[in-house]
């Protein structure tokens, strides 16, 4: 089951339901002479799961950095913050927190949330990266979980043993992570949820992988990489099918759009292909239905028409290549898909109310 915390600007109730399976260089490039534009035809793009092909494009990276071994009564307070995933990546601007729970149980509480009880065999997800307490019970004062870590000896994974001498409880700690500054993904789920992983057809796979982890850990070594970012990622794709099959049939917003087959279909096309000239009719020839119909059910799916949607992700990707790479201003135009840099210069002040180069000035990584 899952279980979805609703996010402050919304009022969305608790959720019950189960896990089910399954930039080129150069003068040419920079006047936007673009080599498939001169045939006008355009390349079949095989997408058979849409969700995954937009959680690619947000590049998230998983880590695992922490392993707890708590017996009651205790209460730690938590929050994952980017410094914690440098182990693993650079620095990263957005970070999605979880905590698989191995042995025993825990409640986990937000600010202005109920607290949710999280058993053996679930995992709890935070989509915001908001600090939250975990604990044995109600009523304890929680302790800085930071100040409990205790680093090992020999470089792998640090640990907590925190606690009264009671019940035990043993949760992994892990991450997702991404250098984008904007989420599409994460901005549409709720502030928590919480996953059973022993529900539904994907059960197997994601339990194995999760008891893999948890023996890398208990014989002192760190899972690989490649296997807790695919964990990470199968867990949050899962997670994110089953509420957005929970949301209301008149709610709007990405992830109504996205476990639509046509709209996923061009979402993913969308963030697959940013700098392919898109057009409405293009998209809808795409996904087999005539322009009309697509720009209707993509905008009352998603909130938003298909080039607007385009526009503004064209310009949150371009955003983020100003402050993070060393690219022109032209460069940067033509690799989210603008034809000239004249007409990315009007669309980014627009958005954002500075031309490109002046907010660059403003907002340079460190």
């Amino acid at each position: 089951m899952v279980t979805g915390y609703a996010r402050p600007v919304t009022s969305v109730p608790t959720r019950h339901f189960r896990l089910d399976a399954n930039g080129p260089t150069g003068a040419a490039h920079a006047r936007g002479h673009r080599p498939f534009a001169a045939s006008g035809r355009r390349s079949p793009v095989a997408i058979d799961d849409p969700l995954s092909e937009v959680l690619h494009s947000v590049r998230l990276t998983g880590g695992v950095f922490v392993s707890a071994h708590l017996t009651a009564p205790w209460c730690i307070g938590v929050g994952v913050t980017p410094d914690d995933c440098i182990p693993f990546m650079t620095k990263p601007n957005h970070v999605i927190g979880y905590h698989v729970v191995i042995e025993g149980g825990m409640l986990v509480s937000l600010e202005g949330e109920p607290a949710l009880e999280v058993r053996a065999g679930e995992i709890v997800l935070f989509p915001h990266n908001d600090a939250h307490t975990l604990a044995s019970e109600p009523g304890i004062p929680p302790v800085s979980g930071q100040e409990l870590i205790e680093p090992s000896p020999d470089g792998d994974v640090p640990c907590i043993r925190h606690g009264g001498g009671g019940a035990a409880t043993r949760i992994v700690c892990g991450f997702l992570a991404s250098k984008e500054t904007y989420n599409p993904l994460s901005a549409a789920l709720p502030k928590a949820l919480k996953i059973g992983i022993r529900d539904g057809a994907s059960r197997e796979w994601i339990e194995a992988s999760v008891q893999f982890a948890a023996a890398e850990l208990a014989d002192g070594r760190l899972a690989s990489s490649s296997v807790v970012t695919r964990l990470s990622e199968s867990v949050l794709i899962e997670a994110v099918r089953q509420y957005s099959s929970s949301l209301a049939e008149e709610d709007v917003g990405w992830l109504k759009g996205v476990k639509d087959p046509q709209v996923g279909r061009a979402l993913a096309l969308i963030h697959h292909k940013l700098a392919e000239p898109w057009s409405a009719q293009a998209l809808a020839s795409e996904v087999a239905l005539s322009r009309s119909a697509f720009v209707e059910r993509f905008t009352s799916l998603v909130g938003m028409p298909p080039i607007r949607y385009l526009t503004a992700w064209r310009l949150q990707t371009a955003k983020r290549a100003l402050r993070e790479t060393g690219q022109t201003v032209a460069q940067v135009s033509y690799a989210v898909g603008y034809e000239s840099e004249e007409a990315f210069s009007r669309a980014f002040k627009r958005e954002f109310g500075l031309p490109p180069a002046r907010w660059r000035g403003q907002h340079a990584a460190a």
